[in-house]
């Protein structure tokens, strides 16, 4: 597949891009990419997507499980030389429901891998090829998680605690090239991960309404903080969720324009 090189538009690739916010941010970046490299193990759904999605943008199915250093390299290695990447989505990611002493310590550590291991080998090898284009844009999933005590999801929660904090100290280090990162922190949000077997016992009739987002508007807000010069590293989406932070952390958490 060859990547048009004379278009401006930039080259994304974003991880997790068969389902959920992987999959609306393939159709709200379509129209600003010229080539994405779609990442996820559902190579079936990923086929479909770029057929949707052909007229507006070129969409290179990549299948790779990303729990495996196998899966990474196999992303690493399309990053390399499918790219330039100018936006590295790292979204792919799952979550398990239960206690830590009762878990399955080989999954939890499968989820260390996929949020944390996958999340660095990407963006360690994007960032290269960013400073060297004299900048670039980077959106780490992270979650409101991040900030607040996860019973039940420990380990997911702490995963995403790592992603806020390596933002963080990753734009310090970049801004000077022109680099932009940002922690996306999203609450409750419609997708398949609370119906997964990884989440049995979970009910999400018992979480009421007002604390749900649908995907498109976590992504919507996602990328207009990111057009915004003056938006911070963290975005939590949701003034529900905004509100549940800030008491938290004992300070304000505001949103892009506010």
């Amino acid at each position: 597949m060859a990547v048009d090189t004379t278009d401006d538009k930039p080259i994304a690739l974003v991880t997790g891009a068969s389902s959920g916010l992987g999959e609306e941010f393939l159709r709200q970046l379509a129209p600003r990419c010229r080539h994405i490299i779609a990442v996820a193990r559902r190579g079936d759904r990923l086929e479909a997507l770029a057929a949707e999605l052909a007229d507006t943008v070129t969409v290179e199915p990549l299948v790779a499980d990303l729990a495996t250093v196998e899966g990474q390299v196999r992303a690493v290695e399309a990053l390399r030389q499918r790219g330039p990447v100018q936006l590295l989505v790292n979204n792919a990611g799952f979550g398990t429901f239960g206690a830590f002493a009762a878990s399955d310590i080989d999954r939890e550590l499968a989820m260390v891998r996929v949020h944390q291991d996958a999340t660095l080998r990407l963006t360690r090898a994007a960032l290269p090829f960013m400073r060297e284009a004299g900048g670039g844009q980077i959106i780490n999933v992270a979650s409101i998680g991040a900030f607040l005590p996860m019973p039940s999801t420990a380990v997911y929660g702490a995963t995403k605690a790592f992603l806020s904090a390596f933002s963080l100290s990753l734009q310090a280090e970049e801004e000077g090239h022109g680099i932009r990162v940002q922690a996306l922190c999203p609450g409750l949000t419609r997708t398949e991960i609370h119906s997964r077997d990884s989440f049995e016992g979970f009910d999400p009739s018992r979480m009421p309404e007002e604390l749900w987002m649908e995907a498109d508007a976590v992504v919507a807000g996602s990328l207009a903080a990111l057009d915004d010069e003056e938006a911070g590293v963290v975005l939590v989406t949701g003034a529900q969720n905004r509100a549940m932070v800030s008491a938290a952390l004992g300070r304000v958490v505001r949103s892009v324009g506010e």
